[in-house]
């Protein structure tokens, strides 16, 4: 191994092994003495390696148990991820998310959070040119209803596609405006309805196909 450091190296070599599943997923790695015998490091060395993978989650230690394979893979930084996949397949995401943060808003919203959705809707409708002002409305609308399932996740996950997705419907409206706006807005007037009347199965209904018609938009 002659790239500097040499834990660096130690670490890819690991990650290397653990990608062509010589452990996996909760396996416990050999021993120290062991292991830094097989990759031809000190221990030192491998301890800082098993730090590097621990540190981006591929590995745990855990005190008097050993080394446990947590990852199969290091993670990708999202923006990275975000840039690279198709529009459809942010949609994809947006789908599941989206259809199950319509369900959960039905059940948990506050009558807060049902005026919240109601302005966005109202914004929606009214804001119509310019395209990048309609689209940051009808974003604020679908934003509103993940906000009322109070599942902080799924709205961080959202808030992850905005920058891709805004860009990309400015893009496709310029090109290609929605059919019919009115078809398109009653649909999301569909959706208020039914988490305000709670309405679990209908909000996750039109939810997802709402968002498969924007999809095949883009196909």
């Amino acid at each position: 191994m002659r790239r500097h450091p040499l834990a660096a190296q130690a670490a890819e070599l690991l990650l290397s092994r653990i990608r062509d599943g010589e452990w996996p997923l909760g396996h416990r790695l050999p021993g120290e003495t062991t292991l830094a015998a097989q990759l031809g490091v000190g221990r030192s060395t491998l301890r800082e390696a098993i730090r590097e993978l621990a540190g981006k989650g591929v590995l745990d230690s855990r005190q008097g148990a050993g080394v446990f394979v947590t990852a199969l893979d290091t993670s990708e930084d999202w923006d990275v991820v975000l840039r690279r996949a198709t529009i459809a397949n942010v949609i994809e995401a947006r789908i599941a998310i989206e259809a199950e943060a319509a369900a959960l808003a039905a059940q948990r919203r506050t009558p807060a959070d049902l005026r919240a959705i109601r302005r966005a809707l109202a914004a929606r409708e009214t804001r119509g040119e310019p395209i990048p002002e309609h689209v940051d409305a009808d974003m604020a609308f679908h934003r509103a209803v993940i906000v009322a399932a109070h599942n902080d996740v799924l709205t961080q996950l959202f808030d992850t596609f905005l920058p891709r997705l805004r860009t990309a419907m400015i893009d496709m409206l310029k090109i290609r405006p929605v059919p019919s706006e009115p078809a398109d807005h009653d649909a999301h007037i569909r959706l208020a309805d039914a988490i305000a009347h709670r309405n679990p199965t209908a909000a996750a209904e039109f939810s997802r196909s709402h968002l498969s018609r924007l999809k095949e938009a883009f196909t």
